[in-house]
């Protein structure tokens, strides 16, 4: 799949009992820092509006993405963890993730992210390899040094 072709689909209604995926914002590729096109959501509690956290779904290849940054990417804040709202939030953009030909997706944690790493096991992904991360990545510059390479067959 040639990223700089792929087109955003209408992801539909993402519902599950009390968590909605509010659909913010639509990222173009930018291939010189390897980010493909993505689609970022708010998490957020049905009926109230209150935002919990968010979810990115990457719709394209690159090393980058595949090796480091996972085609997911997410964040629950404090207040509303361990409800699995990751879990749930990741589940609602399977279809999605599936419409874009994802086949594997990737998920990618650090090593001490325990959460996210039941997370990814809940969800039946399988953990490839733990990759330390390239010193030429932002990543790298936040202070990460490695990622958990997590893979979901769909």
């Amino acid at each position: 799949m040639r990223d700089e072709n792929v087109q955003f689909l209408d992801p539909g209604e993402l519902v599950d009992a009390d968590l909605r995926l509010v659909l913010r914002e639509r990222r173009s590729a930018d291939p010189v820092r390897g980010y493909v096109p993505a689609y970022l959501f708010d998490m957020v509690r049905d009926g109230t509006g209150q935002v919990m956290g968010y979810i990115s779904l990457r719709i394209g290849h690159s090393e980058y993405i595949e090796r480091y940054a996972g085609h997911i990417g997410y964040r629950v804040e404090p207040l509303h963890r361990g409800r699995h709202y990751a879990e749930r939030a990741t589940r609602l953009l399977l279809p999605l993730a599936k419409a874009h030909g994802l086949r594997p997706l990737w998920i990618t944690v650090t090593p001490d992210n325990l959460p996210s790493r039941r997370t990814c096991e809940r969800l039946g992904c399988e953990m490839v390899e733990i990759v330390d991360l390239p010193p030429d990545t932002e990543m790298y510059a936040m202070g990460e040094r490695q990622k958990c390479r997590y893979r979901l067959d769909l």
